[in-house]
């Protein structure tokens, strides 16, 4: 049987092996195995502008799926990464409509995780893909930024949860006292 796992960005860099793209490093928030994603400048832009806070001029095609989603009354529920064929993941994105049904939609990994993180959801996997794509590593990577629960320490993570909960976002408080509860498990 497998068990769902909930993962991080860790790191967003140019990828040395496919020049022009770049690789998206998610991390499994218990193991720290870290996964390596290959992903297009498109969604490599998508995915930075908002790990860093930046506010584009105009939408970007993920602003436009979340406008929309948000005009239907449905919600981005979390991204399940579900499998990994001949090197390629793939995603679902769990939606919630507006009279509460719950809808699966295929994605493309890198367009799944550029929606989770702008509407602040977890990202899942399974176990077996992380032993099947992960490593352990203590390397920083270049161009790291701090984006994984799993790279603060629990006094960062106390400062954290107190910010996030200052701007009433409780959702990312849950999730951030659930973790603190995991590594002092």
């Amino acid at each position: 049987m497998t068990t769902k796992r909930e993962l991080g960005v860790a790191a967003l860099s140019t990828s040395d092996s496919h020049p022009g793209n770049f690789a998206l490093i998610l991390e499994d928030l218990e193991t720290r195995r870290r996964i390596p994603v290959i992903i297009g400048a498109a969604e490599a832009q998508s995915i930075a502008i908002v790990m860093e806070q930046m506010q584009p001029a105009r939408p970007l095609t993920h602003d436009l799926f979340v406008s929309m989603l948000t005009a239907l009354g449905a919600k981005l529920e979390e991204v399940l990464i579900h499998s990994l064929i001949d090197g390629i993941f793939y995603a679902q994105l769990i939606l919630k409509s507006s009279t509460e049904v719950e809808i699966m939609l295929d994605a493309r990994c890198s367009d799944a995780i550029a929606l989770a993180v702008r509407c602040n959801v977890p990202i899942y996997t399974y176990d077996n893909v992380v032993e099947e794509a992960g490593f352990l590593t203590e390397v920083f990577l270049p161009h790291q930024r701090k984006g994984s629960l799993a790279e603060y320490s629990l006094e960062e993570l106390e400062d954290l949860l107190a910010k996030v909960i200052e701007k009433e976002d409780y959702e990312s408080a849950a999730r951030i006292r659930n973790y603190i509860d995991k590594r002092n498990g």
